[in-house]
């Protein structure tokens, strides 16, 4: 038997050894094994396909007359054809924390004769687990010396009579941001931190221990590092020094609790971290000169510190991002393992901690897959909108595939749907606000019957509009959901392909506008009562056997957003538009934005260039070099976002200008 070659492609030469096989008929008639590192839930998407695409062995493009171009007809075929299994292909994925579509799809069936089935779940061919990992001696169990603290306090209002009405949501979460940047609460954290680091961690490690504060903003960062260097000054605290690390310039304003000495002042992270002296953080933080690491986001993933023997949690953290952050403890250096790890968590319960960490423990385990149905349903949903037409789904498929396509006229084939849904969303908001304003002015009546009417009139208009945005939503939940159960059933409906490539290209364009709402009033609140109290030091212990993950589902069941989500909505959409087609949840893709923008902006030329250049400016300067380096550094973590801007270098271009939009204006 002949040996045949293996193309071991890394992320960064993936889109050339792409481009280099789809050039030529040899390379793609050969038999190819792909080795997926760090496999999420990109190889289930739009980049799995594109592979595929490329790498079948295209019968239809040479069966085609040679003077005869590509109809559409023909390139849905060679489409189809792609998303079905290839026997010149096998698929090796790897991962420690796999999502359930990453197993759904690169799962083996006990029974592969049988359709996946309850009873027949895909699960990885093996698994070297967390478990045996740290009985083994690769890595230290960060769950041990776990110490959760609970934070009482009382807010008052100064006056009374200035008490107005507000969102009850959103006056929660503004209420609770400014309690976590007020200065008594970041002060009070930070003695426990400075004196628990200074008598348990300080001297690990043969004094080359280092610890790691976890804060929620930016503004929590600055706040931390402004009361780390003021308590380490009092107290006359040697050997204990803090560098703090964020993206950006970070400003106070009037709604800011204790922000007077601060209105005004820029911070950045050159100006608080004056010992740097040009150093590159991460060796300066490996010295002697530092002992404590605060981030906002920054080196929460994918940063490599094995002196590491302490986190403080000051922020909410869920499922892989929670495993991923406190990971940042495992690894091992001469002694620390019988030192041990440390956590002082003031935010997050134990209970929540475990359930982030159990599926991944042992063996993670599909409890069921994903319904095929689902992507029926939501076809037919989509479709009996209203909202857009068939026929105009076959113009825009045709148009799309022509040899001479532009954007321009695949825009406008999208115009009347997109003019129906703006239309339809705009009376809708407008009849449901003024019914709003007759329901309160039937509740001064007392009148039951009138309350009843215009409570009913209030609902129904209102139910018009979140229908309005749930078709939206459902429009991106179709095209993931098909990008990824195509390559599991074959569906072979070139409607639904049709339907998929149509919505992919209208969903980021229906935009809603949103106006303005007056910002809650903080000025008026004090803090009269605070108490943060330890409640349990213990070693959390995670459950033999097999992690449960949930299939995805719910496909349709969106809900409308929240008044307190629609700025980030903004964002989201964008960004939505950048990995149309692919299966990344928001928090991933505002997570990865941020990752990338932190990774930008130590670079301090770029940073120079922002103050000084518009954006336009800018782009043609060095950040998008700057930014390219960012996804080289950060493919560990975020393999997958990464893959997909590398593969589609217009998608990259709107990547870094949607992060220029948004983080240049971004003082939060």
């Amino acid at each position: 038997v002949n040996s045949q070659p293996i193309i071991i492609v890394t992320i960064q030469t993936f889109p050339f050894v792409l481009k280099a096989i789809e050039d030529s008929s040899v390379l793609k008639s050969r038999r190819y094994a792909i080795i997926a590192d760090e496999a999420h839930s990109s190889q289930t998407g739009s980049t799995a396909r594109q592979l595929k695409e490329v790498l079948v062995s295209g019968d239809i493009e040479s069966n085609a007359d040679e003077d005869k171009p590509l109809s559409s007809e023909d390139v849905l075929d060679a489409t189809l054809a792609a998303r079905r299994s290839s026997p010149n292909l096998s698929y090796y994925a790897f991962t420690a924390t796999p999502k359930p579509k990453t197993i759904e799809l690169f799962g083996r069936l006990p029974n592969p004769d049988l359709p996946a089935a309850s009873d027949n779940l895909p699960a990885a061919y093996h698994v070297y687990s967390m478990r045996q990992a740290i009985e083994e001696g690769f890595i230290l169990d960060v769950l041990k010396n776990y110490t959760n603290y609970k934070v009482m306090y009382q807010l008052t209002q100064k006056l009374a009579s200035d008490d107005d009405e507000v969102d009850a949501r959103r006056a929660k979460i503004k209420l609770g941001s400014w309690v976590r940047l007020h200065e008594h609460n970041i002060a009070q954290k930070v003695k426990i931190i400075i004196e628990h680091f200074n008598d348990n961690i300080k001297g690990l490690l043969g004094g080359q221990a280092k610890a790691m504060v976890v804060t929620g903003s930016r503004k929590e960062a600055v706040r931390y590092k402004l009361a780390f260097d003021k308590y380490i000054s009092d107290y006359s605290y040697r050997g204990i020094n803090a560098m703090v690390a964020f993206s950006g310039e970070v400003t106070f304003n009037d709604n800011d609790p204790d922000s007077g000495a601060l209105l005004g002042e820029k911070f950045t992270e050159h100006n608080m971290n004056i010992g740097l002296k040009g150093r590159d953080m991460r060796k300066a933080f490996d010295s002697d000169d530092y002992q404590v690491m605060l981030v906002a986001n920054k080196f929460q993933t994918g940063f490599d510190q094995p002196k590491l023997c302490a986190m403080y949690v000051d922020k909410k953290l869920t499922g892989v991002d929670c495993v991923q952050t406190l990971s940042r403890l495992n690894r091992t250096y001469k002694g620390k393992a019988e030192s041990g790890t440390f956590v002082l968590d003031f935010f997050n319960d134990p209970e929540d901690i475990l359930e982030a960490f159990q599926p991944y423990y042992e063996t993670a385990s599909l409890v069921d897959v994903s319904d095929p149905d689902q992507v029926y349903d939501l076809y037919e949903k989509l479709r009996a909108s209203g909202i857009f037409l068939w026929h105009e789904v076959e113009q825009f498929v045709e148009a799309f595939y022509s040899k001479n396509k532009s954007n321009a006229a695949i825009s406008n084939i999208c115009k009347p749907a997109v003019e129906r849904w703006q239309k339809r969303y705009s009376q809708a908001r407008e009849q449901a606000q003024h019914a709003k304003e007759m329901l309160e002015e039937a509740k001064t009546t007392g009148n039951v019957v009138l309350i009843t009417n215009a409570e009913n009139d209030y609902k129904g208009f209102k139910a018009d509009q979140d229908a309005l945005e749930i078709f939206k939503k459902d429009l991106g939940t179709f095209t993931r959901q098909y990008e990824f159960m195509s390559q599991i059933v074959d569906y072979d409906s070139k409607d639904l392909e049709k339907l998929s490539l149509y919505a992919r290209n209208l969903q980021p364009m229906l935009r809603e506008s949103v106006t303005d709402e007056d910002d809650i009033d903080l000025t008026n609140i004090v803090m009269s009562h605070y108490r943060v109290s330890k409640l349990h030091q213990q070693d959390l212990k995670l459950q033999e056997g097999s992690g449960e993950l949930e299939a995805g589902g719910g496909a349709g069941t969106a809900k409308p957003k929240d008044k307190e989500e629609e700025l980030l909505s903004k964002i989201i959409n964008r960004l939505n538009e950048v990995f149309a087609g692919e299966d990344f949840t928001d928090k991933d893709m505002i997570n990865f934005q941020n990752t990338i923008w932190d990774k930008v902006t130590e670079n301090e030329i770029v940073v120079k260039q922002f103050s000084n250049n518009s954006t336009d400016q800018i782009m043609l300067g060095g950040y998008p070099d700057a930014a390219m380096d960012a996804l080289f550094e950060s493919q560990e973590a975020y393999e997958g976002m990464t893959m997909h801007l590398l593969s589609n270098p217009d998608q990259f271009k709107k990547f870094i200008r949607l992060m220029l939009d948004t983080k240049l204006g971004d003082h939060a």
